[in-house]
């Protein structure tokens, strides 16, 4: 008991020195602004009109009912956004996604007190946001083949939580140039997962029903609120459970790394 309570007093110090709360105030914005363009115009160029991809998010934010139709018509793949897009637009907020990854490297540096990255951690960060927008497209795709069939959730659990340990064990290992051990970074990925899903319980029994509530209220402003709220709260998950993999394999912040 004594060694769980010491962990939990220094997680809490180690959050409040990361600054967790503003951190993830910070990747809501990020996502917004960069990453939510990229997808949206993803979803225009496929074939189901973005019907996976406003999935996943409803699923995600665990919505049903007028939540999920509200969610699913910001999202909404329009005729007018390819012919409205620019190669030149896409590239743009392309390069700006990137920040969002720089934003996601410094924490995690922060969280394992590394100093800041190499000179070519831009082409690690565009790696990074490759893959991060391909597992979220794998997610969103995996609700559709063998729709209504016994087998598909079971195909949908297992991309969405088998491929999220993948991708943030790998993402953590990208963005800290191999400074930190595979080993050491395992238990901050699982984390990083199982918050996820406390993240959609919660989303279910709290945001679902204020998302309707706002949505009636205040209409697609009263929707975005509630969906940077829920934003916050992946960022908090994804870096409140590395920090809890941190504090799991290296309680005391001035033990040494182990070689990478």
């Amino acid at each position: 008991m004594r060694v769980l309570a010491d962990r939990a007093r220094e997680l809490w110090r180690r959050g409040r020195e990361v600054q967790l709360l503003e951190r993830s105030m910070a990747f809501a914005a990020l996502f917004l602004v960069t990453l939510m363009p990229l997808l949206v115009v993803i979803a225009a160029a496929s074939v189901t009109r973005g019907d996976g991809l406003a999935q996943w998010i409803t699923d995600a934010m665990g919505l049903s009912g007028k939540g999920a139709a509200a969610v699913r018509e910001l999202f909404a793949a329009r005729g007018r956004t390819l012919s409205t897009t620019t190669a030149g637009s896409v590239a743009a907020v392309a390069v700006f996604g990137v920040s969002l990854m720089a934003s996601v490297q410094g924490a995690f540096e922060r969280i394992w007190d590394l100093p800041r990255g190499p000179w070519h951690s831009a082409a690690r960060q565009a790696v990074g946001l490759a893959g991060l927008l391909g597992y979220i497209l794998a997610a969103a795709w995996s609700g559709q083949p063998g729709r209504h069939s016994v087998w598909q959730p079971g195909l949908r659990i297992a991309v969405t939580l088998l491929g999220g340990v993948l991708v943030f064990w790998w993402l953590q290992r990208l963005l800290l140039a191999s400074r930190v051990d595979w080993r050491l970074l395992l238990p901050g990925a699982v984390s990083v997962v199982v918050a996820l899903v406390g993240l959609w319980f919660f989303s279910t029994l709290v945001l679902a029903p204020l998302l309707v509530a706002n949505a009636v209220s205040y209409g697609t402003i009263g929707t975005v609120l509630v969906v940077v709220s829920w934003l916050v709260g992946v960022g908090y998950t994804i870096y409140g459970g590395a920090l809890f993999g941190r504090v799991m394999v290296h309680p005391a912040r001035d033990q040494d790394q182990e070689p990478a």
